[in-house]
């Protein structure tokens, strides 16, 4: 096993998404999985029917304690809920974690549609998480959210891309899942003007509950191990597609991914 990556999100009882379905995916593609937790979430296939929000300063002790004794060589944030967990969050990876890479979820919402943040903690997120992030993972309503500028074509894409640069992020990944079409692409743009296009074709499947998670999870663990970014990406996204393809089909609602399904984790 090699790598660590510091896991900093919501639990999900449901174990699809948040911490659960992070902890799975990282250590399905060979690296080790700490975690802080920021909220516990009461969840399942259908929804979200109650959140109960850590407090700030022991998120951030969380963070501290685990750098402090295990390390890390990546560090991943999902669900952050609030303004004080955010600057706590903050806080302690100035503290404590400079020179580790950081890769940031934005999540907002849930797969049920949801809110996952607070909506005076969207700027917070802004201002003071992206501008220290490797790289930012948002859907296309996140970017949307995120921008204020329309998201529905690989062209938006592209624009919402820049336009997220330009708020510090180090690289953007523009995931395209929510936009129509038999294909899904994802654009890889970064702060010194690289660029790639993914591309695979859609697969029909109600269980696609924690995917935006495995797949920002999955990347974490790649750059751990010391992949280069573009191959982090590609690796992860090859992970996520089986995940949907060989999903267990549980539940009534959106259904959770087969974060066990048997993938080699020494490609690329």
């Amino acid at each position: 096993m090699e790598g660590r990556v510091l896991i900093v999100a919501g639990s999900d009882s449901g174990g699809g998404a948040g911490i659960q379905g992070d902890i799975k995916t990282v250590t399905a593609l060979g690296s080790y999985a700490a975690t802080a937790i920021t909220a516990l979430t009461a969840q399942n296939t259908r929804g979200v029917f109650g959140v109960m929000a850590v407090e700030p300063a022991f998120v951030a002790r969380q963070i501290e304690v685990v750098l402090s004794d295990l390390g890390a060589d990546c560090i991943k944030t999902g669900m952050l809920f609030s303004a004080p967990i955010i600057d706590a969050v903050v806080r302690a990876f100035e503290k404590f974690a400079r020179g580790i890479p950081l890769v940031v979820d934005p999540v907002m919402i849930a797969t049920s549609g949801a809110s996952l943040l607070e909506a005076d903690a969207r700027s917070f997120l802004e201002l003071r998480l992206l501008p220290i992030a490797s790289l930012v993972t948002p859907n296309a309503p996140e970017a949307e959210a995120l921008t204020g500028l329309p998201v529905r074509s690989v062209e938006d894409m592209a624009r919402a891309a820049d336009v997220l640069l330009t708020k510090g992020a180090s690289a953007v990944l523009i995931k395209g899942g929510h936009l129509p079409g038999a294909h899904v692409y994802d654009l890889l743009r970064t702060a010194d003007g690289s660029e790639r296009w993914f591309d695979s074709p859609r697969i029909a499947s109600r269980n696609t509950h924690g995917t935006g998670c495995a797949l920002a999870s999955g990347i974490a663990a790649g750059l751990a191990r010391g992949l280069r970014l573009e191959d982090a990406v590609e690796r992860a996204r090859d992970y996520v597609v089986e995940a949907i393809r060989r999903a267990p089909n549980l539940g009534t609602g959106a259904g959770p991914l087969n974060h066990a399904h048997p993938f080699e984790p020494t490609a690329n």
